[in-house]
């Protein structure tokens, strides 16, 4: 089977049904020119991230805010209370003292506040990082049969490169796009990515392609790896999303230069 032009349209690969010859000099220049099949994690966020993210709700606004108030009222004396303080001698320590300790019920609110949030952002981080670590070790302990030197092997899937011919069968989460080359009545659940519960029927003649984040819900095949990682499928939509986030930012940053120099206008 051969296949020119992947991806760019300047690499002519030629795959034969053995697969790949395993060199590592080759892997590593079809790493070079297609990418890994791997994709890069977001960013994890700071303790002081979900600190801030803590502190925006709703019922805790309240609280610090009510706190502010009260000690605000415990500090404050009226211009009056020094000359009515001299003509009441009985009871005078007793409203002395409880004005002393008024501060302490703000306190006490502000206080539950700062518990409430550090106990709230550190479940947020701990979780954060278990859920980081558990997915790490799924992604190194992961693996998918590829024909190299026309033996079938299990390899990381982030081992996986252009150019693998790849075995799928029943239950298989596919790692990486290709094309069908040899295929068993293989049904394929695109619902992840179209929304379409109906499986999809593929064979070499019709629909051949095959995509990253599809389960193989009948059958069984192989396919040519084409695209890898960030150029598969999976990762394309995930740099659309990160980008949307960016482009967001940056429109706001143009709109508010564009307001600068309106106003710079009018001045």
């Amino acid at each position: 089977v051969g296949v020119s032009s992947l991806l760019t349209g300047t690499v002519h690969v030629c795959v034969c049904v053995a697969g790949l010859s395993g060199d590592q000099a080759d892997l590593d220049r079809r790493s070079k020119s297609f990418g890994q099949n791997f994709i890069p994690p977001k960013q994890p966020k700071t303790f002081l991230e979900l600190v801030w993210e803590a502190l925006q709700d709703v019922t805790l606004i309240i609280l610090e805010v009510a706190a502010i108030i009260s000690l605000g009222l415990s500090f404050y004396q009226p211009p009056g209370d020094d000359t009515e303080a001299c003509g009441n001698v009985s009871g005078g320590a007793e409203d002395e003292g409880e004005a002393e300790a008024g501060w302490i019920e703000g306190a006490a609110i502000l206080l539950s506040v700062v518990c409430v949030v550090l106990v709230t952002a550190f479940n947020d981080w701990s979780k954060e990082k278990q859920f980081r670590g558990l997915q790490s070790r799924i992604e190194q302990e992961q693996r998918f049969a590829v024909v190299r030197k026309g033996n079938v092997i299990q390899i990381p899937v982030a081992d996986m490169v252009v150019g693998d011919m790849a075995q799928v069968k029943y239950g298989d989460l596919l790692p990486a796009d290709g094309i069908l080359i040899q295929g068993n009545d293989l049904k394929i659940d695109e619902s992840s990515l179209t929304g379409e519960s109906d499986h999809v029927g593929k064979t070499v003649d019709k629909d051949p392609m095959l995509l990253s984040g599809t389960h193989v819900m009948e059958g069984s095949g192989r396919m040519l790896v084409t695209a890898v990682g960030v150029n598969s499928q999976t990762g394309i939509i995930f740099t659309l999303l990160g980008a949307g986030e960016g482009e967001e930012e940056e429109e706001e940053e143009d709109d508010k230069k564009k307001k600068g120099k309106m106003e710079l206008t009018t001045t």
